[in-house]
């Protein structure tokens, strides 16, 4: 038997890392204790991450994976499994999401023992998003349902009811505050409908003059009055597809009234007109505000209610759909870097946490503008801290009562805070946010943790340290 000089063997190894180096597939190798010896450049590249942060680490103490998933590396090496085109998400040490799909394999030796395991991986991080980008039609509306980013039971049930509308002419009635992306269900109500093909016309009815709305919506007669000419209104432009009327309790009375008898009967009349013109459009409405309260209040005719209502769609606003805010930030991020030439790749625990505390009165339009705003002052930075985000958002750190900016004010005086050694001062900064990131999970480590941006051991071993010390 030859023996191999440990010379020989260095320069085979590395005459197969530049090997391994050159293909365009990721390969990740783990020895028996689930440390990695090899990843290759192709895998820094898929998942964002310098050799040196994952070479001779233990996978679960870089990678975190989704409770009800584990990694495929870990089932070879445990339990010999062999995977084959498994589709694979979870997050780097950074938080990062990563999509993959992988070959995996356990490795044995000669007397059939695992030693260790590897995966071949692709990266359909970006395809996914490029096919996402590719689903809306061209014309005169974006979105379809595949747009709407969230994956919460809150967004998701609201998504299926609205595409189980598609299938009829029926009038839709979607109610929410603002900025939860009414218009976006309304183009995708259109676009998924047998009307897809026809015009999609949209009309803030807030927006205008009530001497001028009749005249807009159903048209004007030539000499109807001074300098009046012959234009169709807004339901002759959408004959054969979609008018959608934002706000429509802004309408007075009266054009309310005028506006039930054009969808009962489904004929207009234009201003100065004397006959009857037929037009075929569904109607989608929207408000910013209860509809029974606007009944109540006067500001909505009950039977117009009740005819634009005929299906009825509450869009939750974001603080009723927290979990989506990392999947809503990585969406942001990647149009916005997309746009201003940048490579962000993610935001730091602290801005995710403070995310996710904050109420968002002006719901998902407010989470972009906050996310563009940062990107407009950073430069080559990679990852989002709390100083990049816009003054209302900074001031929230100091005003919550129980924030670690107001330990020292609420809890203590001046003189003592001030005597205290810093050891001390960090324990218990690290103590707050480690509580408060369990308190949003609801005591879920895993989440805790990609909040936190450290590894579930190293919150396991914090936390297990915070009890021996109280």
């Amino acid at each position: 038997m030859n023996h191999v000089s440990s010379k020989q063997l260095e320069q085979t190894i590395a005459m197969l890392t530049q090997v391994l180096d050159t293909v365009d597939i990721g390969v990740h190798i783990v020895n028996a204790d689930g440390e990695t010896v090899i990843y290759n450049k192709k895998m820094t590249e898929i998942e964002s991450m310098p050799s040196n942060e994952v070479l001779h680490k233990n996978l679960l103490d870089v990678f975190l994976f989704k409770e009800e998933q584990t990694s495929t590396l870990l089932q070879a090496l445990k339990k010999g499994k062999h995977s084959h085109n498994i589709k694979q998400q979870y997050y780097n040490n950074k938080g990062f999401p990563i999509t993959a799909i992988n070959d995996t394999h356990p490795l044995r030796n000669e007397d059939g023992e695992i030693v260790g395991a590897f995966e071949l991986s692709k990266d359909i991080t970006r395809l996914e998003k490029l096919m996402k980008d590719n689903l809306q039609k061209p014309g005169q509306t974006r979105y379809t349902f595949g747009q709407i980013i969230g994956q919460s039971e809150a967004i998701t049930q609201i998504i299926h009811e609205a595409e189980r509308a598609t299938r009829t002419n029926s009038s839709v009635l979607l109610t929410g505050e603002t900025g939860t992306g009414k218009e976006i269900f309304a183009q995708s109500i259109h676009n998924s409908s047998e009307r897809a093909g026809g015009p999609f016309i949209s009309q803030n009815c807030a927006a205008l003059p009530d001497n001028l709305v009749e005249g807009i919506l159903f048209g004007t007669k030539k000499g109807a009055f001074t300098g009046a000419l012959e234009h169709p209104g807004l339901f002759e432009q959408a004959t054969g597809g979609t008018l959608l009327l934002d706000e429509i309790n802004s309408l007075n009375p009266a054009l309310q009234a005028k506006l039930l008898r054009a969808i009962q009967e489904k004929t207009i009349r234009r201003v100065g007109d004397t006959k009857d013109t037929a037009v075929d459009v569904r109607i989608i409405s929207t408000m910013n505000e209860d509809p029974f309260e606007a009944v109540a209040n006067g500001r909505m005719r009950k039977d117009l209610f009740y005819r634009l209502g005929v299906v009825s769609l509450y869009i939750p606003p974001l603080r009723d759909r927290y979990g989506d805010i990392p999947i809503l930030v990585e969406h942001f991020l990647d149009t916005f870097n997309r746009r201003f030439q940048m490579h962000v790749e993610w935001i730091s625990a602290d801005v995710l946490e403070l995310f996710e505390q904050y109420d968002w009165p002006g719901n998902v339009r407010e989470l972009e503008h906050v996310i563009e705003s940062a990107m407009n002052i950073m430069t080559s930075e990679r990852q989002m801290e709390l100083y990049h985000l816009p003054m209302h958002m900074r001031r929230r750190l100091t005003t919550q009562p129980d924030s670690p900016a107001s330990l020292s004010e609420s809890n203590e005086t001046k003189e003592t805070f001030l005597h205290k050694p810093l050891k001390e001062h960090l324990a218990e900064v690290e103590t707050y946010y480690i509580k408060q990131a369990l308190t949003v999970h609801n005591g879920n480590v895993s989440q805790a943790a990609k909040a936190l941006g450290i590894s579930r051991q190293n919150l396991q071993y914090r936390l297990k340290k915070m009890s021996t010390s109280e």
